[in-house]
């Protein structure tokens, strides 16, 4: 399928079903999938979806994620209030990874920070940017 995919021209269509029939699910029955606000590009998470999360997901249009530590699916926001609102989701070219351009109400890091990538490699140190909005243990 992904193949077909690959080679197809600007503008074909393809039914959901067949093609989410075809995305290769790790051994555990997930993929990956990152978060990113929709109107800036900037990366905000990665987490993981099974089938059911991306179904919801697609269904809802709020992200739902499939918790790797709680075994079990994490709708966004749920208790915390950051919720992602689903602008467009989008698969890598072998179907492997998914993109999922949001609308990001508060942090989407668990810390309260925007983004989940605050830690930056600078040479032999890790400096950590911005303020948790939250305490965290």
């Amino acid at each position: 399928m992904f193949t077909t995919l690959e080679h197809a021209r600007a503008g074909g269509r393809f039914p959901l079903a067949d093609v989410i029939g075809h995305i290769p699910w790790n051994d555990q029955g997930l993929v990956p999938a990152v978060a990113v606000q929709h109107d800036t590009g900037e990366v905000l998470m990665l987490a993981w979806m099974n089938r059911a999360a991306l179904d919801e997901t697609l269904h809802t249009r709020r992200t739902c994620y499939w918790s790797r530590s709680r075994q079990g699916l994490w709708r966004k926001g749920l208790t915390s209030g950051s919720v992602q609102h689903v602008k467009e989701v989008r698969l890598d070219c072998d179907g492997d990874a998914l993109l999922l351009l949001v609308d990001q109400v508060a942090g989407a890091c668990h810390t309260g920070r925007r983004s989940c990538f605050y830690n930056v490699i600078d040479g032999d140190e890790v400096v950590v940017r911005g303020n948790p909005a939250v305490s965290v243990p």
